[in-house]
Order: C-alpha cells, then sequence, then structure tokens
C-alpha cells in the first residue's frame, strides 16, 4: 500500500507516468489500484521499464486517498509474481496537475460612432457576449456596464475564464451583441460582430477593429456600410494558480491544535467525562485531532506541530491559562507528529486541573503573531480548536478573527458534547461575514463542525472519521488561495521531476 506525499498526490485532472527499475523480469507491467483503476501496458524484454499510459485521478485535499500498485510479469503466457516479503525493485511515480484552461483574461473596449437609437439623446450601449457551443448554439459569458448618453463609449476593463469564453478552444467562434440600454428592458439592437480568443490575443491591432453589423438593416438599406466600429484597446492573460501550484513550490501548511480544559468537560477520571481517556476507544477530542491531523500533517515536512490548551489550571501555583503548551515547554511547544500530540494531550490532563472559562481569543491571536512574522507565501498557518463549550470572550474572539483574516491563517473548530454551539456557527460565517467593531472580515477564514454529527445514534462510535475530516478541510485550499490571490503571491516553480540514477525520465505534456 502507498500512500501518497502531498507533492505526487494526485491534483484535479492530474496525469501520471510511471517508470520502474526491478529485478530481472520479463515482459513487466503494472496494476493500478484505485477501486481496480486501470493497467499499463506490457513492455518486453526490459529490466527498467518506462511505462507511457497515464492515468487521470481526481484530487481531493480534504481525503486521504490511498494508491496500490501490483506488479507481474509474464513469462510463457503465465502471469506470475514477485516472492513475498522480498524487495523486487523500485517504483517511480510523477504526477503533474492537468491545467484544464486555467487562464483569465482581462480586456478593454470602445466603440466608435454606433447608431443614435434614442430619440431625446444619443444611445446608451452595452456589449453581451456570446460562447458558440458544439450543437452551434451560443451561451451568454458575459455583459459589459452600460455606459449612458454617448456614440462613442469606453467600457471599463473586465476579467473573464478563458474556460468560460471559448472552453478553452481559441478558434471557437465569440459572438458580440451591442446594444441601447433602455429603461423598460426593450433594449434596442445596435448591431453585431464575431472574433475568437486567438484574434483578441493578437491585443491591440488593426485586427482588432470591429465593424458592427444590423443584418437586418443592411438588408434594407444598399449604401448602408456598419453602425460603428469597437475596438479592442488591451488585452491580456494571467494564470489561475491552484492549492498544488504552491504546495509544489515550496509552502508549507503549518498546523497547530488547541484544546479546551475547561471544566464543563467533566472530570476526566469518570467515563462521562469527554476527556477520559478510554483504554480501548479514543475520546472525542483525541478522535477529532487524529481524523484533521493525519490528512494536514502530510503537508508539513518536519511534522513538528505546537499544541495549546486553554482553560484550565497550571501547576504549581493554579494561575488560569488560555494558552499554555501541551508538552510543559512555553519555550518550544512542538510535538512530533500527531502520535506527539496525543502523547502531550494525554500528559496534560494528569497535570492540569480543568477550569474556565472558554477563550478563544489567546490561541487565535497566538496563531496570528506567527502568521503575520511570515507573509510571504511561504507558510500557510491552520488552527484546530476542539471545545465542548460555550464561548465566553465572544467580541474579542471576533475581533482576532476579522485581524486573522488579513494574515495566512485558516481556523478550524470542533464541537464536541452536547452543548449547543450557535456561537461557533456565527463564527463560521458562511451566511453572513463575521465582524467586529464596524469591520468587516477581509475572507473567511472559519469552519466549524459539531462532532456529533458524526456519531452513531448512542454517541459511542465514529459514523465515518473520513467523512469528518473532508468536512472540516474542505474549505482549506479556497481560503488559502483567497490569501494568495489577495496579496498578488505567485507560487515558486516546482522542483524538477526525480530521476533515479541512470534512468531517462520522459516527460510528456498533456
Amino acid at each position: 500500500l502507498l500512500i501518497l506525499p502531498p507533492f505526487l498526490r494526485p491534483a484535479p485532472y492530474t496525469s501520471f507516468s510511471f517508470s520502474l527499475q526491478v529485478r530481472p523480469m520479463l515482459f513487466p507491467s503494472v496494476s493500478l489500484y484505485t477501486f481496480s483503476f486501470g493497467r499499463t501496458e506490457v513492455i518486453d524484454n526490459t529490466l527498467n521499464p518506462d511505462f507511457v499510459r497515464k492515468y487521470i485521478l481526481d484530487y481531493f485535499f480534504e481525503e486521504k486517498q490511498n494508491l496500490r500498485f501490483d506488479f507481474s510479469y509474464c513469462f510463457l503466457f503465465l502471469l506470475h509474481r514477485g516472492i513475498p516479503g522480498k524487495k523486487c525493485g523500485t517504483i517511480v511515480l510523477s504526477a503533474e496537475e492537468l491545467s484544464n484552461c486555467r487562464d483569465s483574461a482581462t480586456m478593454q473596449f470602445c466603440a466608435n460612432k454606433l447608431d443614435k437609437k434614442d430619440f431625446f439623446g444619443k444611445s446608451d450601449p452595452f456589449m453581451v457576449f456570446y460562447r458558440s457551443n458544439e450543437d452551434g448554439t451560443f451561451t451568454i459569458c458575459h455583459k459589459t456596464e452600460v455606459v449612458k448618453n454617448t456614440l462613442n463609449p469606453v467600457w471599463q476593463p473586465f476579467t473573464i475564464p478563458v474556460r468560460a469564453l471559448c472552453n478553452g478552444d481559441y478558434d471557437r467562434t465569440i459572438k458580440v451583441e451591442v446594444y441601447d440600454w433602455d429603461r423598460d428592458g426593450s433594449h434596442d439592437f445596435i448591431g453585431d460582430f464575431t472574433t475568437s480568443y486567438r484574434e483578441l490575443a493578437r491585443g491591440q491591432s488593426q485586427f482588432n477593429v470591429y465593424e458592427v453589423i444590423n443584418t437586418k438593416k443592411k438588408m434594407k438599406k444598399k449604401k448602408y456600410v456598419h453602425s460603428g466600429t469597437v475596438t479592442l484597446l488591451s488585452f491580456s492573460v494571467e494564470s489561475e494558480f491552484t492549492f498544488l501550484d504552491y504546495i509544489k513550490g515550496g509552502t508549507q501548511i503549518n498546523f497547530t491544535v488547541a484544546i479546551d480544559f475547561t471544566a464543563s468537560n467533566g472530570n476526566p477520571s469518570q467515563s462521562t467525562s469527554l476527556h477520559y481517556m478510554n483504554p480501548y476507544q479514543l475520546n472525542a477530542y483525541a478522535m477529532a485531532l487524529k481524523a484533521v491531523g493525519e490528512i494536514i500533517q502530510d503537508y508539513d515536512s518536519d511534522k513538528m506541530f505546537p499544541a495549546l490548551g486553554f482553560g484550565a489550571k497550571l501547576p504549581p501555583d493554579g494561575r488560569v491559562s488560555h494558552e499554555f503548551p501541551l508538552n510543559g515547554n512555553m519555550e518550544n511547544p512542538y510535538c512530533n507528529g500527531i502520535e506527539g500530540i496525543l502523547e502531550a494531550y494525554h500528559q496534560s490532563l494528569k497535570t492540569v486541573q480543568l477550569y474556565g472559562p472558554t477563550n478563544f481569543a489567546p490561541v487565535v491571536n497566538h496563531v496570528a503573531r506567527y502568521a503575520a512574522a511570515v507573509q510571504d507565501g511561504s507558510q500557510y498557518f491552520v488552527l484546530l480548536i476542539i471545545t465542548d463549550g460555550v464561548i465566553s470572550d465572544m467580541a474579542q474572539t471576533k475581533e482576532a478573527i476579522v485581524n486573522g483574516a488579513k494574515l495566512p491563517m485558516s481556523i478550524i473548530i470542533v464541537g464536541v458534547g452536547q452543548a449547543e454551539f450557535d456561537a461557533m456557527v456565527e463564527l463560521d460565517g458562511d451566511d453572513i461575514r463575521i465582524s467586529s467593531r464596524g469591520k468587516l472580515a477581509e475572507r473567511d477564514i472559519v469552519q466549524f463542525v459539531p462532532f456529533r454529527d458524526y456519531m452513531d445514534r448512542t454517541g459511542n462510535h465514529v459514523l465515518s472519521m473520513a467523512r469528518l475530516a473532508k468536512d472540516v478541510l474542505a474549505e482549506i485550499p479556497d481560503q488559502f488561495i483567497s490569501y494568495m490571490k489577495s496579496r498578488g503571491i505567485k507560487p515558486n516553480p516546482a522542483p524538477p521531476p526525480y530521476t533515479p540514477p541512470g534512468h531517462t525520465h520522459h516527460h510528456t505534456q498533456i
């Protein structure tokens, strides 16, 4: 079973090319299983087959996607497999994200001497762009603003995905209709023209001055020339970067966990407590941590994670803290992997006294301080807060989140237990963007889920750890991209693909 590291995990519409270095075998082949996904071609008589056949898989950041590869070789028309437990060679797997036409085009137009349509004025022109379909029909894809009372309008620049404009086919017809706007919605048709993405990409030139033709008018009037001209003033293209572009370019995801140690969780030594350490089963805190952490840890190269607690009295003096390290080391709160966090969590339960209140702002501000120090796109911070109760410092937490929305960070909140979590839903901000002191959050950076939604009716068993991880992590890539885009940060180039010694790497761009 091969678990792909992030830089090799399949992306949306990602192609794979396989090369294999193995011990002596004849006619090797490999089968790729994701529910029996496919099989490579057979390559004759070689110890170093470089398979050409590629596979396209969908990538999901929020899921662990396991792949299994089975190798076999043909000898005298029989299929043979390797010796169990014995190393039979090395597989080199390369993956790339297919672009799927991710460019966006920004363009600006003006018009000259359009037909006068209004009785008391000139015209109020606007343009409508249509993409042609395979069946010859047209689909509207953009409408400009209306420029009032002029026959020589200059429209504002606009940006549109190339995919929406021509479906990635640069020679497909683009139809543009020009109208005179009327208040009652019965806009007057001035005329139209056609072009293509390839023509527009030439930019400002004599090739991008178009005569606006009104066919009905042309049929009626012998001396009709046109109803004005439309000129392309500027044209530029920019690639839309994806989450994986940044990961491949070296951006690290820094994961921090903060655990609620308030008294409302119950005495950890009693089985009714949410912190109870059952020797046979993880409690809700540990399950939530494990479900989310095991996905996100693959995007952090050193797998050292800060782990914090809040709402407890600490030894030796019993002071209440809302930002203490689970490992007891104020100078170095980092734990080694998810197992290290779980171990530190178990130890903390033995040394601290559960208390209160439930304050989030200190741990949010803790991560925000680190995020504020690295705003160049090289790092992104994800804070997982696991809590059982009603938040006590709502105003301060809102302010911390609004400030954090300007930084490279996201917050995941998992609510455990049976409390009402109305405040958490408000922090989530999916319906109404969170605000503080009249200031709206720049981005939505919070995702909340109640843990009980993933339990069976008895409340004892998690129905799907994978679904929990999927639901809490699904928004991270978009939140990540929204930050990078708002700051104009582009990903670094990906390193060259790995090639084993003495093995030629054949790379095909799709």
